[in-house]
């Protein structure tokens, strides 16, 4: 008896040695301490950390992407209601307003439940963790993943799918998916298979190789579609922010000839251009600071 309290004793001291030198278990997150947060790795342990500071976009700031707009605010209403509503797919040209305007939905809807969770990709594989952590909150969360893509070996790409709809385990109710992209399909596709080649490497059937890249975006159940703005549209957004800086009509109009050869410099018409000339214009002019506008 007495070896075995040695034993014991030993035991323990040694296994209390082993408890110091593990992390500390991470906090639970904090579900009233903001309405955004961000999934974040640390000693290869996730955990969700509050946004103290989210962008706020203003929906109505985000100007000629009325149909969007409209489309993606419907079925986010739905959501925060409790009604049947899809993930959504949002692709398109770079700068036209993706990532602005699922921010400009939490910032509408956040009052009424609605939080964000932002995803980055390679992290994907953890959400069935993320799932459990919302699973049976009275919130209702959308997971945020802003361009997105794949290439083939990812395991996000995987990950992803089993979530959105190939898992034994359902989706929760109070939870979607809201995701960005530069690329429709999310993954890289080549001639080769466009031309439904039959011998490509070692593939067999290369054919079933498009089927199987195509069919992640397919488990978006709404589809939004970004594209370049045409010069008056890009004149018109830089107005809207002029105007937002307190600059008058009459200056507005002045600023046309350098709000066009502002964007010839940056060999693009988007909003995200149109903003960042607004700020610059109004700020040699001594405009007011305007209402947080969008990077993106």
């Amino acid at each position: 008896m007495e070896d075995l309290s040695r034993f014991l004793a030993r035991a323990e001291a040694l296994l209390a040695r082993v408890e110091a030198l593990l992390p500390a278990p991470l906090p639970a997150p904090d579900w009233q301490a903001a309405v955004a947060f961000r999934w974040q790795k640390r000693n290869g342990r996730g955990h969700l950390q509050a946004v103290r500071k989210p962008h706020h976009i203003r929906l109505k700031d985000l100007q000629g992407i009325e149909e969007q707009k409209a489309r993606i605010e419907q079925n986010t209403r739905q959501f925060v209601a409790g009604r049947s509503a899809n993930n959504v797919l949002l692709t398109g040209a770079r700068g036209t307003g993706k990532s602005s305007l699922v921010k400009g939905v939490l910032d509408q809807y956040a009052a009424k439940g609605l939080r964000l969770i932002e995803v980055d990709k390679n992290d994907l594989t953890d959400l069935a963790e993320i799932v459990d952590l919302i699973d049976g909150r009275p919130e209702r969360f959308v997971i945020f993943c802003d361009d997105l893509s794949f290439e083939t070996s990812e395991p996000g790409y995987k990950a992803l799918k089993s979530v959105l709809d190939g898992s034994i385990a359902g989706m929760p109710d109070n939870l979607l998916l809201y995701a960005t992209s530069n690329r429709r399909h999310l993954m890289p596709e080549y001639l080769a298979e466009n031309a439904d080649a039959r011998h490509i490497g070692t593939e067999i059937h290369p054919g079933e190789t498009v089927e199987e890249k195509i069919s992640l975006s397919e488990r978006f159940g709404l589809w939004l579609s970004f594209y370049p703005f045409d010069q008056e549209h890009y004149l018109s957004i830089c107005a809207h922010w002029l105007r937002e800086y307190g600059l008058s009509d009459k200056e507005i109009e002045a600023a046309r000839g350098e709000a066009l050869q502002w964007a010839l410099m940056r060999s693009s018409r988007s909003g995200r251009v149109a903003w960042q000339f607004a700020r610059d214009h109004a700020g040699r002019k001594g405009g007011r600071t305007a209402h947080k506008a969008p990077k993106s």
